[in-house]
Formats: structure tokens, sequence, C-alpha cells
């Protein structure tokens, strides 16, 4: 393969990658969703340490992500995990957090919540793990780096997961005066449509799973 030619792959897998990573990734961080929690953790906040909280959280998440997208295959053949089992596994994974989602059960538990208001740094536990970067998310992850084998498309998917970073950053940061605006019921209907769309990437991913079962 020539330069031109390799070039001219690298700017169609990178893209495509990039995308498909953030659009497979932003329901299931739901970062929207993390707003009303985050701004009731934060409640006596004042509005810098907030905005300080949020990007350290968004760069978290991005860390926590990266990690498991470059490590994640390690992980696997150590412990003797297939790519078929984790699709499953993770599509069980998702779907809980989807459930969740769709009958407004809370993403964290009550333990958890009562010891970030203990905290006086909450960007790595509860906010970055389990609430955004949680499991699903991670698994998500995995089985999107266990199908490539392309430099470009690698950094095609830490270029989605930043952009996931900077959503998460953006929205924690801002969306409270939006959450405020459009009022409990919008919101937790807005929650109930990501709800649904990840139960779909849950049961797409239990469905790849056991068809490999069958190749």
């Amino acid at each position: 393969m020539n330069t031109t030619h390799a070039l001219g792959h690298f700017l169609r897998t990178l893209p495509h990658s990039a995308a498909a990573t953030f659009l497979a990734l932003f329901p299931i961080v739901d970062p929207f969703g993390g707003i009303p929690i985050f701004f009731s953790m934060t409640s006596s906040w004042t509005p810098a340490d907030r905005r300080g909280t949020a990007v350290k959280t968004g760069l978290w998440v991005f860390a926590i992500l990266v990690v498991f997208l470059f490590f994640g295959r390690f992980v696997l053949l150590f412990f003797g995990i297939s790519l078929p089992v984790l699709k499953i596994a993770g599509g069980l994974i998702v779907a809980n957090t989807a459930w969740g989602m769709v009958t407004s059960h809370a993403r964290i538990t009550p333990e958890e919540r009562i010891e970030a208001g203990e905290k006086e740094d909450i960007s790595l536990t509860p906010l970055a793990m389990p609430l955004l970067s949680g499991p699903g998310a991670i698994g998500v992850v995995m089985a999107l780096a266990a199908n490539v084998d392309h430099a470009a498309s690698y950094i095609g998917m830490v270029i989605g997961i930043a952009a996931i970073a900077v959503s998460v950053t953006l929205f924690l940061a801002l969306g409270g005066p939006l959450v405020r605006r459009l009022g409990p019921n919008t919101v937790g209907a807005i929650n109930k449509i990501f709800g649904f769309l990840i139960l779909a990437i849950a049961v797409q991913l239990v469905w790849d799973g056991v068809a490999d079962f069958h190749t």
C-alpha cells in the first residue's frame, strides 16, 4: 500500500471509528442524566468548585475508558474470557443500567450517595465511576476494541472517548440551568428515552455474542 492509499485509509477509518465510539458510548455514559445527581451532590458548592469538579470528572472518564480501550484485551486474555462471552456479559450489564433508567431507579446506590456527601473530591467516585464510565461503558469499549487491529481505528476511538469526556465536562458544568428549566418530569422522560436506546444496544450486544458462538 503506497503512502497516498495509506493516508486515504487513515482518513476514512479514523472519522468512522471516532463517530462510532461516540455514538455507542453517549447514551450509556448519559452525561445529561448525570446533571441532577451532580448538582444535588454539590448544592452547597461555589460555581468555581462545580466547574473544577466537572473538569476533573471528564478527565477521569477519559482516563478510565482509554485504559480499558488499550489494556482490556490483556485482561480478557489473562482471565481466558472470549469475545462472545464479553459481549453477552457486557450486554447484560448495559441492560441492567437501561432498565434502571426506564424504571427511574437510581444510578448510584444510597450508600455511594452518602459516602459522596462526606468526600471533598467526588470526581472519581462516584461520578466517573460508577455513575458515568461504569461497567456498561467499559464493557462496550472493550467489545469495540476487540475488533480493532489498525492504528487509525485506535486513534479514532481515543478521539471518540475524548469527545465523550468533553461532553461530560460541559453537561456537568453548564447543565444546571437547563435541568431547572426543563423540570424533573421532562428530565425523567429524556432519561427514559436514553434508557430505551441503551436497552436496544444491550440486546444487540447479547445477540452478537450469541451469534459469534455459531460462527
